[in-house]
């Protein structure tokens, strides 16, 4: 266990802007947001044209096995920073008002590229998972399993892949989210349309191109999503201190806009990730007072790999002891087995 160290975490700070800097911030609505347009000229100039040329070259050579195997390299290490780009600017207007087309941008131009079905994510996390916030009615909850088992992450991954995107179609229509619902629906069928009519052109580009992709992206979302919830405490589910967590002081922060502060994403939805750290700090009482679940130095899809190995061991290492709750590694490994076990209510 460790005690709390300084957060180093990235936070904004102003700076001198080059020209192209000033030229691209004309149209952006928070200047914090820069990275962002940065982040998605780079992905857009190197992931559809690799795309096009793996379309239109012969895929029995070798050269378009080298291109396939960079495609899939590039894909795993920028799908944490597209999906987090895309997470930030979906709870905020990425453009200005009178550039708002510009918005459309990430889920028409880059989502399909990059394993996201267009709208499919906002209509998901916007429209049902914030409102649900993990409990019953969430498609993606993860109460009803128990957390450091494989068999149920399976099953969880399972059926959101197969079954997911329907259900969140039925939900949306039960609670009368027409313009969700509508998003949902428009934007997995265009996306699997376009799968059909490109198998029919070149089936192993749209394999490593589209399908492939999907599969990771919902694959690592939903392993991302279980970490993030994996450590509820059963007496009282709804309260975003106890049914989520916080990581620090990773890179994996640094790489993907401070997502590791989740606890404070579902208290404050909208609260721009620059601020998350500083935040943090300034509500640590609350977090101490309601034993808020905090870890250092690892991410998401770590605490994710040693859950599902059961080792609660070099889990406890990197959990912080805020407020010098627990007196020992053995009290915390019991928290942390006890947060996981399926929730029944």
């Amino acid at each position: 266990m460790r005690s709390l160290s300084i957060i180093t975490d990235p936070i904004y700070i102003k700076q001198d802007f080059s020209s192209l800097d000033r030229f691209f911030l004309k149209y952006l609505k928070d200047e914090r947001d820069l990275p962002f347009m940065y982040l998605m000229l780079k992905l857009f100039i190197l992931f559809v044209p690799a795309a096009i040329i793996a379309f239109t070259i012969d895929n029995t050579t070798w050269q378009w096995w080298a291109l396939a195997g960079a495609y899939s390299a590039g894909l795993l290490w920028y799908t944490g920073p597209f999906t987090l780009m895309l997470h930030n600017t979906s709870h905020r207007p990425f453009f200005k008002r009178e550039y708002k087309l510009g918005n459309r941008f990430i889920p028409w131009g880059l989502c399909p590229f990059m394993g996201q079905s267009p709208d499919t994510y906002f209509s998901h996390h916007i429209g049902m998972h914030h409102a649900e916030n993990n409990l019953e009615p969430d498609l993606s909850s993860t109460m009803k399993y128990q957390r450091d088992s494989v068999i149920d992450y399976m099953k969880y991954f399972l059926h959101f892949l197969f079954l997911g995107v329907l259900q969140l179609i039925k939900y949306h229509r039960q609670k009368e989210k027409k313009k969700f619902m509508k998003q949902a629906i428009i934007g997995e069928i265009t996306f699997i349309g376009l799968w059909i009519v490109l198998s029919l052109i070149n089936w192993k580009a749209t394999l490593l191109v589209f399908i492939l992709p999907t599969i990771i992206v919902r694959f690592a979302m939903m392993s991302g999503n279980w970490a993030q919830h994996a450590f509820i405490d059963a007496s009282t589910p709804e309260n975003n201190y106890r049914n989520s967590i916080t990581c620090i002081n990773n890179v994996y922060n640094q790489r993907c806009f401070n997502d590791g502060y989740h606890i404070g994403h579902h208290l404050k939805p909208h609260m721009h990730w620059t601020d998350m750290p500083q935040d943090f700090e300034k509500n640590l009482d609350k977090y101490i007072a309601n034993k808020a679940i905090v870890f250092e130095g690892i991410d998401y899809f770590v605490i994710w790999l040693w859950l599902m190995l059961k080792r609660y061991d070099i889990l406890a290492k990197h959990f912080v002891n805020i407020g010098n709750t627990y007196q020992s590694k053995e009290e915390i490994i019991a928290l942390l087995k006890e947060r996981t076990k399926r929730v029944e209510r």
